[in-house]
């Protein structure tokens, strides 16, 4: 675990806020440009949102192309990495280039100064002429306001507090969300024995399979990036109907609208079928329609029909919340979004970098490792 360190003003020129992928490989390139870039985390060790995922967890796209810069992944860690290897991986990555990284240190406002930007921590205020935000686009968990929330008895929480099945056995889930955390979370339900399980879905995901023949799937979005998105939709409609087929009559309609175009619009993802769709034609748990309200012991569902549940796990995304560190700066689109990324930085904000904010479709974790040489780039 790394170790919170005691830094004065001339002991860096850099500061990047997050101990994440996204915060290590950028400031591990800065210090290869010859800066001193200082990390400030708010948790108590590198890679904290990786540490809470649940048991089983394994990262959705490949260690070919999810490492960071200047150093793949272990043979070790497979090829899909465990939660127990990447966090191994990322301490070992923090230590091998001496990163240093100050945690217990929360961030609540970016502000600029004359020629330095002022970072005010709940411990007090850093500043460096080069500021590199790696926050993350999974910070804040999101639960639905789902009406009668207050009146539900049973269980309600949200997927980033899920950890193992073991607690729900013989019990009556209802998972929201068929994003990959749905996915493997009702999955584990149903092989821990839980009593009923349902995954309810408002839009239909695209569902792809980790795998094509030899070859990690995310190969085929690494080549397909800068392909038209019409051409990309149209091959990933194909491999869809002759590898997942028509999941209709298991209440999972087509999506209505292209894998790519999808990600385009809205950042969603396609979700990585392990298990799942062999559990759902097996009759061993069941996809329903939108949560609409919650009573006593109760869901009601969008088409009227009514479950009995003991708990439920909202697995309904995130929020950035980048409003409070950089809203007032005017750097952010009207749904949070940076308008800038990697290298590019806002003329009113020189110096004030953004990384682990896109979603190319060959993924984030891949683009990490040449955004965070861009910006060591451009700050060199």
């Amino acid at each position: 675990m790394s170790e919170r360190v005691e830094t004065t003003s001339s002991d860096h020129d850099c500061l990047v806020i997050g101990a994440g992928p996204a915060g290590l490989g950028a400031a591990a390139m800065l210090k290869e440009r010859g800066r001193k870039p200082l990390i400030v985390e708010r948790a108590e060790a590198v890679a904290a949102a990786w540490r809470s995922r649940y048991d089983g967890f394994r990262l959705n796209t490949s260690s070919w192309f999810s490492y960071l810069p200047g150093e793949r992944f272990p043979r070790s860690a497979g090829r899909w990495p465990t939660r127990e290897a990447l966090v191994a991986y990322y301490e070992r990555y923090a230590a091998r280039h001496a990163l240093a990284i100050q945690t217990e240190t929360t961030v609540e406002r970016i502000e600029r100064g004359e020629a330095v930007w002022r970072v005010v921590t709940g411990g007090g205020e850093l500043s460096a002429p080069l500021v590199v935000v790696a926050t993350g686009k999974y910070r804040t968990p999101v639960v639905p306001d789902w009406p009668g929330r207050e009146g539900f008895s049973g269980e309600l929480i949200h997927s980033a507090e899920y950890r193992k099945a073991r607690p729900y056995e013989g019990k009556r889930v209802l998972v929201v969300g068929p994003g990959n955390s749905g996915f493997e979370i009702a999955t584990q339900l149903e092989r821990g024995h839980a009593r009923s399980v349902w995954l309810s879905v408002r839009t239909p995901p695209h569902i792809i399979h980790r795998e094509i023949g030899p070859f990690p799937a995310d190969l085929f979005a690494v080549i397909g990036r800068r392909l038209p998105v019409p051409l990309v939709d149209a091959a990933a409609e194909l491999i869809r109907r002759l590898t997942i087929g028509d999941l209709s009559k298991y209440g999972l309609e087509a999506p209505p609208d292209g894998l790519y175009e999808r990600l385009k619009r809205t950042g969603m993802i396609p979700t990585a079928d392990g298990r799942f769709l062999g559990a759902l034609k097996a009759g061993q748990l069941q996809v329903v329609p939108p949560l609409e309200t919650l009573e006593t012991s109760c869901a009601i569902l969008a088409d009227g029909s009514r479950l009995e549940i003991d708990a439920v796990i909202a697995a309904t995304g995130y929020r950035r919340d980048l409003e409070p560190l950089v809203g007032h700066l005017g750097l952010l689109d009207e749904d949070g979004h940076p308008l800038f990324h990697a290298a590019e930085t806002h003329r009113r904000a020189p110096g004030l970098h953004f990384i682990g904010f896109s979603e190319p479709l060959s993924g984030n974790m891949r683009q990490l490792r040449f955004d965070a040489r861009k910006i060591a780039r451009a700050a060199a």
